[in-house]
């Protein structure tokens, strides 16, 4: 019921923004939030600079200008004159005499102009497709190698290993329950990074925790656990996000890894005790905190080590660990079902065939909860929800420069894409050194995305009641932006 709810207020949210943008004379915006294409060319439009945008914090000449440039709006020439004049105010008069039927705009004013083109609904039904076909094969890769572990019994040795731990954590799921092998697995995936992995991995752990599950169009308790622990995102190396810093010549690409592991770990803490607050689990357990100290000195260690190399040298290390990793789960599982004389390959297409009709399955879900996001950006939604975060904080006297790196943490929750890509914006209009743009930084490696979570494995066991589930992500979303923002303030 949550989640019909909130579809319902996203689509009538973006719908209502959408009429007052209309009514304020964009008469193209219904057309846009239908048939927009995010690769649809810009209209060119010609300007001239008055005044200097590094003073205004909107980084120095060449990249604001460069930045324009991807909005479709060029300097003026003696062909092209000028429309448009940007600039500071004391800057404008001598511009206005030369180009009296410009229009003129502030550094901060033009901000509301540079607004990246979004898929309508059309398009962002085929993006949904195209997200499940290409998610056939890596499904039916992983599910395959997974039903040979499941034939051999290395889930359920797995899930002897940990179970001490996951039987106080889920303490619902019987003891040695295939579902903890399941689990541990993607948690694995995502601690390195492993997405192609990971969700396999994590819609396997769903499907076993479905069979467990006495409701089964309700979300249970353990199913619940696991999806706020894995839609809180913890990942040892933010690789993509040090090799984007890289690419946009940073001085020290690997700067944010430390504030990036911290905030990550934090979010999945917090999640965990939120749930268990729900579930009423008591997490001082000796087993539980074992575990959990464990880990936090195993990443503590990781951390001191990673923090001695550089840039090239962290993604140098995580792919060879990440892709040594995935080679020796493959080896081990084969190795398993050799010595337990099992049919590998039959096996195999037995596991895969059931990745292929997962994939299939999430399809009406994923085209539901993407086109009611498309919605919210192409209606303009969360450029009112910015501006309005910029103007409650500066009317309170409170410093200001941290919203401007905000608009990754209102994204990542819903397109994990359309957040990569506010990141880069950001750090392209600021500098990949500002604050906003470390800042961006440590929210993107902060959480996952959240209502794609959702959509995906709750889709992929057909559970329509969430419960609480997703204010439970929200929540802890909520708390990894919160120790985002205070982290970069800290270390930057």
């Amino acid at each position: 019921m949550a989640l019909s709810r909130i579809w319902a207020a996203f689509i009538l949210i973006a719908v209502t923004v959408a009429g007052f943008h209309f009514l304020s004379g964009d008469q193209d915006i219904f057309s846009r939030m239908v048939t927009g294409k995010s690769d649809d060319a810009y209209d060119p439009a010609y300007y001239v600079l008055a005044g200097d945008p590094q003073q205004a914090g909107m980084g120095n000449k060449d990249a604001f200008q460069k930045r324009l440039q991807d909005y479709g709006l060029f300097a003026a020439d003696s062909v092209h004159p000028a429309q448009i004049i940007v600039g500071s105010p004391d800057s404008f008069a001598y511009w206005r005499s030369r180009y009296p039927a410009a229009t003129v705009y502030n550094f901060r004013q033009i901000e509301k102009r540079l607004v990246k083109k979004a898929d309508g609904i059309i398009e962002t039904c085929k993006v949904a497709v195209n997200i499940a076909i290409a998610l056939v094969g890596i499904m039916a890769l992983f599910m395959g190698f997974m039903s040979i572990a499941e034939r051999a019994g290395g889930i359920r040795l797995l899930s002897r290993i940990i179970g001490p731990f996951f039987s106080r954590l889920f303490p619902d799921l019987p003891r040695g329950h295939p579902a903890m092998g399941h689990m541990m697995m993607n948690f694995s995936a995502n601690l390195l990074g492993l997405d192609n992995a990971a969700t396999p991995f994590g819609i396997k752990a769903m499907e076993s925790l479905q069979e467990v599950n006495p409701n089964k169009d309700t979300a249970s308790n353990a199913q619940i656990m696991f999806l706020c622990l894995h839609a809180s995102g913890l990942t040892l190396i933010p690789v993509s996000i040090i090799a984007t810093r890289s690419a946009l010549q940073a001085a020290n690409p690997t700067d944010i890894f430390v504030p990036c592991m911290i905030a990550t770990f934090i979010a999945t803490m917090a999640a965990m005790t939120i749930v268990a607050a729900r579930q009423k689990i008591n997490l001082f357990q000796p087993v539980i905190l074992a575990w959990v100290g464990g880990l936090s000195a195993l990443i503590a260690a990781l951390v001191l080590y990673l923090h001695t190399l550089s840039a090239s040298s962290v993604q140098s290390f995580s792919s060879l660990l990440s892709n040594c990793l995935i080679l020796a789960i493959f080896v081990l599982i084969i190795a398993g079902a050799l010595y337990k004389k099992i049919d590998l390959f039959d096996a195999f297409i037995s596991g895969a065939k059931g990745g292929f009709e997962t994939a299939i399955r999430i399809i009406p879900y994923l085209v539901g909860m993407l086109v009611a996001i498309s919605m919210l950006r192409t209606s303009g939604s969360f450029d009112v929800v910015i501006q309005g975060m910029k103007n409650f904080f500066a009317a309170l006297g409170a410093d200001t420069k941290f919203v401007d790196g905000i608009p990754t943490a209102l994204i990542k929750p819903l397109s994990g894409s359309g957040a990569r890509g506010m990141m880069i914006d950001t750090m392209k209009t600021f500098g990949p050194d500002s604050f906003a743009g470390r800042l961006s930084c440590v929210l993107q490696g902060s959480s996952d995305t959240t209502f794609y979570v959702i959509a995906v494995y709750f889709g992929a066991v057909s559970v329509k009641n969430t419960r609480y589930a997703i204010g439970s992500m929200l929540l802890a979303d909520l708390v990894g932006i919160i120790s985002s923002i205070i982290l970069t303030y800290l270390f930057f």
